[in-house]
């Protein structure tokens, strides 16, 4: 498809959830590009084998999430989960950074992106998951989580989702700080 002069593009990111380098939900970057390309997506780029996905479209936010999930369960045999944010709504989430003393340690920083705001979210659950060292904070669509000993070794990061009672993809600071370098070259 060819956009068209007098049709406004804007800038989205796509959050796809549950693909793997190898193994069952593999989807390699290049084919992922071009199953936006199908479905309309200009000027696409990703960053690492992980989801994460910058791009054009005149479409409607909230119809491209599921529009991407389509396209690829018809060239693989799974339909992964798909978040897509607008340009705004992802450069609020960074500006919005709680924890900037963790943004020296990208990879203690995670920024989880919910599907919409949680309306009934078990915040007493999160609190007594959370472990001394931790932080977190959840504003909006973005549950943010400082775990300077490490993600991994977090129980409050393995169950946070459950208590949010909204589906969550999670990036690590360093990906959301490169994710939003590729957002303001696009528009650059």
């Amino acid at each position: 498809m060819i956009a068209r002069a007098d049709v406004r593009m804007n800038s989205y990111v796509a959050l796809i959830r549950g693909i793997n380098v190898g193994g069952k939900s593999s989807l390699p970057m290049k084919e992922l590009t071009q199953a936006l390309q199908r479905i309309g997506c200009h000027n696409v780029r990703t960053y690492i084998q992980s989801g994460n996905v910058v791009f054009q479209s005149d479409a409607i936010a909230a119809r491209l999430g599921e529009e991407i999930s389509d396209e690829i369960g018809r060239c693989r045999s799974f339909k992964p989960h798909v978040l897509v944010l607008e340009k705004l709504e992802f450069k609020q989430a960074v500006e919005n950074n709680p924890f900037p003393e963790g943004e020296s340690d990208p990879k203690a920083l995670h920024l989880g992106f919910l599907d919409s705001v949680p309306s009934h979210p078990d915040l007493q659950a999160l609190e007594a998951l959370r472990a001394p060292s931790e932080k977190i904070e959840l504003i909006g669509r973005v549950f943010y989580l400082f775990a300077p000993n490490g993600v991994g070794r977090s129980k409050l990061a393995a169950k946070s989702e459950k208590a949010l009672a909204v589906p969550m993809t999670d990036r690590n600071w360093r990906t959301v700080v490169k994710i939003m370098s590729l957002l303001e070259e696009r528009d650059a």
